[in-house]
């Protein structure tokens, strides 16, 4: 085995010329991403890289620790995310490299999280052989990826029937405006409209820090949108999209249940589509949806739009088991409880109509 070495750190011009040139790169595994996660409370990213002799990286991948509570909880609500999953190179040596890495990883990690999670978001099926040997399972997941390498007439033929009928009244009787946000003290809008949804779902969202970092450090650079939907004036859904070489990733959205009549998430989505063919991108990236398993609501709205069905799923290693399993039944307790003070019965819907995926993106 030739030498490499594993880092925790990299000269930043370094680290963004592997990411930019890598196809697989995406706005997670950036360090502007790094620095959001960074500054987000009960978030703590990590940057893990195997170098070869000339310090170049191999192989790469950004674990971020997230925590629902602290205290003496914080080990049974502790999980790592790699939202933007691996990369390495594309030989022998970069999947060689990729192996040693993760090794090295779980030695470090041993029992600080219950699990690391990989967010494939790109097809990873030739580096499957290494992550399976590296104790990463693969998990079914699927997502919805739409060519925006077209015109908007050409793209609106694409949806389905009702759908183009629900945007077109939309746009024809202007009753719901989209505007971007344009100012940081907006953002709290936006968060407050995510947080009636998820709060809906019975599910964690993140902390408000998560949003406001994310506009103060990506919108001058224009890797993020913060988009609002209004009728008459009123907030009543939002939209956050992720920017980088030529996809669109949705993020998070919500809705304001009360509002939905007004098809304010199909416009919303609609102008995010136009938009990034207007701008010359590529993909827009609905940025999962969910166990095909498993019923999500979620999925239902994100199918409308007729992209691409991908299964290119997420690779789970449990570092602690008997924790997991104690930590499960104690989100589901906490599930319970939250819904029936909230709405005084038991169930659940899980049908929230987003643009981004939130009912599965922050359960422990």
């Amino acid at each position: 085995m030739a030498k490499m070495d594993i880092v925790n750190a990299l000269p930043e011009s370094t680290w963004k010329s592997y990411v930019r040139n890598h196809p697989h790169g995406n706005i997670f595994h950036t360090p502007e991403m790094f620095q959001v996660f960074s500054q987000t409370k009960g978030h703590s990213p990590e940057l893990w890289a195997a170098l070869d002799r000339e310090s170049q990286p191999l192989a790469l991948f950004m674990p971020v620790r997230v925590s629902i509570v602290g205290g003496l909880l914080m080990r049974m609500t502790t999980r790592a995310v790699s939202y933007g999953s691996v990369l390495c190179n594309a030989d022998n040596r970069g999947r060689e490299a990729l192996a040693v890495l993760l090794e090295a990883y779980k030695r470090k990690i041993r029992r600080r999280v219950l699990f690391t999670e990989l967010r494939n978001v790109s097809d990873l099926r030739p580096l499957q052989p290494v992550l399976d040997k590296a104790g990463f399972a693969f998990q079914e997941h699927i997502n919805f990826l739409v060519d925006l390498n077209c015109s908007k007439s050409e793209l609106m033929d694409r949806l389905g029937r009702r759908t183009r009928k629900h945007i077109r009244s939309a746009l024809k009787n202007r009753r719901v405006v989209i505007e971007e946000v344009g100012h940081k003290n907006d953002v709290k809008t936006c968060f407050l409209l995510l947080n009636k949804s998820y709060r809906h779902a019975g599910v964690y969202l993140a902390d408000q820090s998560l949003f406001e970092t994310a506009f103060k450090v990506l919108h001058s650079k224009g890797m993020v949108r913060f988009l609002l939907a209004r009728v008459d004036g009123r907030p009543v859904a939002t939209s956050i999209e992720l920017l980088y070489k030529d996809t669109i990733t949705g993020w998070y959205g919500g809705i304001d249940r009360e509002f939905s009549r007004y098809n304010p998430n199909e416009l919303l989505t609609w102008h995010i589509f136009a938009w990034g063919i207007d701008n010359q991108y590529r993909q827009y990236d609905f940025g999962g949806a969910g166990d095909p398993a498993e019923e999500y609501g979620v999925r239902d709205f994100k199918a409308k739009f007729k992209g691409e069905r991908v299964r290119f799923g997420r690779n789970v290693c449990v570092h602690t088991p008997g924790l997991l399993l104690l930590s499960k039944l104690g989100y589901r307790v906490y599930q319970h409880i939250r819904s029936i003070n909230l709405f005084g019965r038991r169930e659940i819907e899980p049908g929230i109509s987003t643009t981004g995926e939130n009912t599965q993106g922050h359960q422990p």
